[in-house]
């Protein structure tokens, strides 16, 4: 990879104006170069650590509960957001929430859930435009059966090589980039 060398972005400069790199244009409104910001090296280290391991752990997770417990992590995160909510119960719009999907996605891997027996839908009694889904006594079970060897996998994979600090930082770490994300326009 090339190493913090500068890359010419160009954009459009109304004629008589000064572009960033201090040229002056001509009347013709010819491009006008633009900096550009490459990763520095240890921000190029942090970004690929970071992709390796959102890469790396939802595969493990997957494989841990489809091998333990015959469920996608997506799966087992609808269970655990049933099971927090009050009455085990949320909108299908607050599910999506929890789970970072999407409502197609989620009412597909709804379907099958109820087909197995864990989860209910029905419409909300408050405002009819919404879903409920709840989450049953069989799905209750089928996540407290999951839950041993899911926890006992996230321990070995995440917090067993990192100190109390390391986690707290982790999280004040994840929040902000997850709030960044969740918020990013990258115009």
């Amino acid at each position: 990879m090339a190493k913090n060398r500068p890359v010419k972005r160009t954009r459009s400069v109304p004629a008589g104006e000064h572009s960033p790199g201090g040229q002056a244009e001509s009347a013709g409104g010819s491009e006008a170069a633009e900096p550009f910001r490459w990763l520095n090296e240890e921000e190029l280290h942090a970004w690929m650590a970071l992709v390796g391991m959102v890469t790396k752990l939802p595969a493990a997770m997957d494989r841990q509960l489809q091998r333990d417990a015959g469920l996608t992590h997506f799966e087992y995160q609808v269970l655990v957001g049933l099971s927090r909510a009050p009455e085990r119960t949320l909108r299908m719009s607050e599910l999506a929430d929890f789970t970072a999907g999407q409502l197609p996605r989620l009412s597909q891997v709804a379907t099958r859930m109820e087909r197995r027996g864990w989860l209910t839908r029905r419409p909300d009694p408050t405002d009819g435009r919404y879903t409920l889904a709840g989450l049953t006594d069989a799905g209750m079970a089928k996540l407290e059966a999951s839950a041993p060897d899911h926890v006992t996998a996230v321990r070995h994979l995440v917090f067993d090589s990192l100190s109390p600090a390391q986690v707290r930082q982790m999280t004040q770490i994840a929040r902000r980039i997850a709030q960044a994300a969740g918020s990013a326009d990258f115009h």
